[in-house]
């Protein structure tokens, strides 16, 4: 009689992390953006198969993911492809609103004294346009670094800094760059919103360049493709803003371009999201077959 190879089951923390592929070679446009797309789509997969208790499958879709090169081939082709796939330098937009914001005075202070921190996740390179502008103290964390001054982090591991230590160790701005969208499920997507706030200082007003005082920071910088709120059933500008208000945000700055949307999202509550506040389950904001199912799920 044949004997069974049995399946191993994958561990849990493998689940979002795909091997690391071991060449680097360039890639076209085309199979820069062929790479990418499979690769969230597989993601997306891997995450039905997990919750859905099918280690079998999972272990084939792990499978598929290291035969197609992986997170490191992911982080390769996201690099080469920006242009056509991520909308270049997302950070420009971030810069264009802080020089509309920030007075000369400010940012020529901020150069000096380093005092304005910036977390990004997910980053990618140390040569974007927030890092050259000279007025960040930026901190880079990657779920694989590629690059010495980018650490090796886990967002949704990353220790928080206790209330007292937040002026210390907390930031003035969190940088979600095409990042909540490679979250697999709308649950997960919710859960780093929610989780963004605890890395945040406490706001402080300043003058900007008309000479008001405002409050400007704490702050998160989130960039979502397009579709994900011009095009989805379940998501749209309206519900993405009262689901920012529920943790505590307002819209300081906005912008939609034909690939990638922008948000410059001030917190003007330093109160915690809570359990009794409002709750954002899939709700279908938008008729259409041609629409995609992208979600943010608060619970």
């Amino acid at each position: 009689m044949a004997i069974k190879k049995k399946r191993k089951k994958p561990h849990l923390l493998s689940h979002t992390r795909p091997p690391i592929a071991s060449q680097r070679p360039s890639l076209s446009s085309q199979a820069t953006r062929s790479l990418i797309r499979k690769h969230h789509n597989l993601q997306k997969q891997l995450h039905s198969a997990v919750s859905n208790g099918d280690a079998i499958a999972a272990e084939g879709i792990q499978a598929q993911l290291a035969a197609s090169g992986g997170l490191q081939k992911y982080q390769e082709a996201s690099i080469q492809g920006q242009s056509a796939e991520r909308g270049g330098d997302t950070s420009k937009m971030l810069m264009e609103w802080m020089d509309e914001l920030l007075s000369p005075t400010y940012k020529h202070d901020a150069m000096v004294s380093k005092n304005v921190k910036i977390l990004e996740v997910g980053a990618l390179k140390v040569d974007n346009a927030c890092s050259r502008s000279g007025i960040f103290d930026v901190t880079r964390i990657d779920l694989r670094s590629q690059h010495p001054e980018i650490r090796t982090q886990d967002f949704m591991a990353m220790p928080t800094p206790s209330q007292s230590a937040l002026e210390k160790d907390g930031f003035d701005i969190v940088s979600l760059s095409l990042v909540v969208n490679y979250i697999g499920d709308a649950v997960g997507r919710g859960e780093m919103l929610k989780r963004v706030a605890s890395f945040l200082r406490f706001p402080k007003p300043l003058y900007q360049n008309d000479g008001t005082r405002e409050l400007i920071f704490p702050a998160l910088f989130l960039v979502l493709p397009a579709p994900c709120v011009t095009n989805s059933r379940y998501l749209d500008e309206d519900r993405l803003e009262a689901i920012m208000k529920s943790l505590g945000y307002v819209k300081s700055r906005g912008k939609i371009s034909r690939k990638l949307v922008y948000y410059l999202w001030r917190r003007e509550s330093v109160r915690a999201w809570r359990e009794e506040d409002m709750l954002f389950k899939k709700q279908e904001v938008r008729s259409g077959s041609q629409r995609n199912n992208f979600t943010i799920v608060l619970q």
